[in-house]
């Protein structure tokens, strides 16, 4: 559930969301999303002052709460662990289908060298909402092996159904379940999976630093 802040940042990401696959995560958006709604640029900017990082932080944030929204009503006693995964991943990409375009600009955003922190910790925050919305609740080093190895997975997945166009997507599910049956034999890869969940651990802890907006000519 959105908290009080965070419900006019996602009334106006809706707005922004619109401009997105036309005009990118820039100011043009912006000022197009504050013009559909009747109120000042300014004020729409200020929703996340942080720049395009941080309105595509809030757009996986908010992506990320509507996959726990709809695992909550889903029966995960009857699955498996994997099929517990694979269920999530898709209902968290499912969230943002409607946004394709959105996501593949976010992806660019994310990409740049001054943004990997902050990239960085938008897909820890996905991989840990998944593995939180499907019950698990280690605390031990296991914890970030864990999200190490789905990051991979669902970033993968991800960028295979940027280009899928089966019907239902049936081609990236199938992916999907592939690359999860690929990593469930976690000890051959432990000693190098390790090392990226420290790694992991270290920078979770940190804040990002957000980028400037990539300013377009109006």
């Amino acid at each position: 559930m959105a908290s009080r802040r965070e419900e006019p940042q996602r009334r106006y990401l809706a707005a922004v969301l619109r401009h997105v696959s036309f005009d990118g995560w820039s100011v043009r958006a912006l000022k197009h999303a504050a013009r559909d709604l009747g109120e000042e640029v300014e004020a729409v900017r200020q929703a996340l002052p942080g720049g395009a990082s941080e309105w595509v932080g809030a757009f996986i944030k908010a992506a990320d709460q509507d996959m726990l929204g709809a695992l909550a009503q889903q029966d995960l006693e009857s699955l498996k662990i994997r099929e517990r995964i694979a269920l999530a991943v898709r209902l968290r990409i499912e969230a943002v289908a409607p946004h394709r375009e959105a996501v593949r600009r976010g992806i660019a955003v994310h990409a740049l060298p001054f943004n990997a922190a902050h990239a960085f910790r938008s897909l820890y925050g996905t991989v840990d909402a998944i593995w939180a919305g499907i019950g698990d609740s280690s605390t031990d080093f296991n914890f970030y092996t864990k999200r190490v190895l789905l990051a991979g997975v669902y970033s993968s997945t991800l960028l295979y159904w940027l280009d899928d166009h089966s019907d239902g997507y049936v081609d990236t599910w199938s992916f999907l379940n592939r690359r999860i049956e690929n990593v469930m034999g976690i000890q051959k890869v432990r000693g190098r999976v390790d090392g990226l969940a420290k790694r992991m651990s270290k920078l979770a802890s940190r804040g990002a630093r957000l980028s400037p907006w990539r300013r377009r000519p109006a």
